[in-house]
């Protein structure tokens, strides 16, 4: 997780009561709308894929769907994503790629998925086309095109090259840090 693992480390070592200070800080009303949450991440000019990568992090962080994440979401997120078991992320990165609920990964979810985060990160090193090929060869055993939960969490465990790209990609350290440690930098550099 680089450097901004070790950042949010120290966070989560803190006393809640401080971390908590800083939450109302940044968000006064101990909720993040998808409206702030795009606002401190700065997505102006972004793409509509990376926009659209956003409403799904925000979707999965807001675990009862009320519209809002509030501390706890927020807590229960940041301890999966820097603590969590591999299933869980693995569960957590399955429910981000299926966009439409239906249980199942295709490849254009999971294209539009990994474009997004190009988009955000500017970093275009392997095209998304490219990583959803070798995912897809790799993990879809059956060849339907279609990942289930089982298949992906069973393939990316299986394949360790699958889990480490799954685990630089889907790193949203650099997301949590803006909201809890309310840097306004710009989206990437």
């Amino acid at each position: 997780m680089g450097a901004h693992g070790s950042n949010l480390d120290a966070i989560l070592e803190e006393d809640m009561h401080h971390w908590y200070n800083k939450f109302m800080r940044e968000s006064p009303s101990g909720l993040i709308t998808l409206f702030e949450l795009k606002s401190m991440l700065q997505m102006k000019g972004m793409t509509e894929e990376a926009s659209s990568y956003v409403d799904q992090i925000f979707l999965t962080f807001d675990m009862d769907g009320d519209g809002y994440i509030d501390f706890v979401e927020y807590i229960a997120a940041v301890s999966l994503l820097l603590k969590g078991e591999i299933n869980q992320k693995l569960k957590w990165y399955f429910k981000l790629f299926d966009q439409d609920g239906n249980g199942k990964i295709d490849k254009d979810e999971m294209e539009t998925i990994f474009k997004a985060i190009q988009d955000i990160t500017r970093s275009y090193e392997i095209p998304p086309e490219d990583i959803v090929t070798l995912v897809y060869e790799k993990i879809d055993i059956n060849g339907e095109g279609e990942l289930t939960l089982e298949e992906f969490i069973s393939g990316a465990r299986l394949h360790s090259d699958i889990m480490d790209m799954l685990s630089k990609m889907m790193d949203l350290t650099h997301v949590l840090e803006i909201i809890v440690m309310g840097q306004r930098t710009t989206a990437v550099n």
